[in-house]
C-alpha cells in the first residue's frame, strides 16, 4: 500500500501512475476511485508545511464522537435515499456497465436496485428481522427505503437516545449488506445473515 507521499510522487492527476492498479477493476470500484480523485482534485502539498490532524467538520473544536454520529446522520444516509450508490441500475442507467449485467449478486434473478438489495433479496433482507427480534421491536418492512428508515427508527417509541440508537443501527446494517455485496462480487468469503448480525453488532462504527 503506498503512501500519500509516494501517490503524490507518482502524480494523482489524470494519467497519473498514482492510479495503475495490479488488476483490471470491476465498474463499481472505477466509479469510486472516480470520487476520489475528485476529492483529491483541490489538495495541495507543500514541503514546508508540517502534517497536522484536523477534523474538518469542526476544525477548532476537533474530533468528537457526537460531532461523528451527527456527520454520519446527517450525510451518510442521504446518498442512499436519493438512489445516489453505486447499485447495479444506477451503472447501467449511466452507461457504465452494459444492460444485461444488471442482477443480483446471490444469483436471486432480479435486477440490483436499492430497494431490492437492501430491503427485499433473500440473502440480505433476513438480517432486519433478526435486529428486531434482538432490540426486541416488531413492525413490518415497508417497501420503500425512506419509509423503512423512518419507521425503524420511530418504530420502538421512546426518548430521544433510542430513537437515535435505532437510527445509528439501521446505518450500520446498510454499511454492512453493502460491503458484504461487495465482497460476493469480488467473490471472497460470503457471510450468512447471522454473521452479518454480529458484524452490525460488534462493529457499530463501520471500521
Amino acid at each position: 500500500m503506498s503512501t500519500v507521499a509516494e501517490m503524490s510522487a507518482l502524480g494523482w492527476r489524470g494519467g497519473g501512475e498514482a492510479w495503475l492498479w495490479r488488476r483490471q477493476l470491476w465498474a463499481w470500484e472505477e466509479e469510486m476511485v472516480e470520487e476520489c480523485k475528485a476529492l483529491l482534485a483541490d489538495v495541495v502539498l507543500q514541503d514546508n508545511v508540517t502534517d497536522y490532524w484536523v477534523w474538518r467538520p469542526d476544525p477548532s473544536g476537533g474530533y468528537s464522537v457526537q460531532g461523528a454520529y451527527d456527520l454520519l446522520t446527517s450525510r451518510g444516509h442521504k446518498r442512499l435515499l436519493r438512489n445516489r450508490l453505486p447499485t447495479k441500475d444506477n451503472l447501467v442507467r449511466r452507461h457504465i456497465i452494459p444492460q444485461g449485467v444488471d442482477l443480483c449478486v446471490v444469483g436471486c434473478g432480479v435486477p440490483e436496485t436499492d430497494q431490492h438489495l437492501f430491503l427485499s433479496c433473500p440473502a440480505f433482507a433476513p438480517l432486519w428481522g433478526l435486529e428486531r427480534s434482538w432490540v426486541d421491536i416488531s413492525a413490518v418492512d415497508p417497501s420503500q427505503l425512506h419509509d423503512h428508515f423512518v419507521q425503524f427508527m420511530h418504530s420502538a417509541g421512546g426518548p430521544l437516545v433510542r430513537r437515535s440508537f435505532l437510527q445509528l443501527l439501521w446505518l450500520c446494517t446498510i454499511w454492512v449488506l453493502w460491503h458484504e455485496r461487495n465482497s460476493r462480487i469480488c467473490k471472497t468469503k460470503e457471510m450468512t445473515v447471522h454473521q452479518m448480525l454480529d458484524k452490525v453488532k460488534t462493529h457499530p462504527s463501520g471500521e
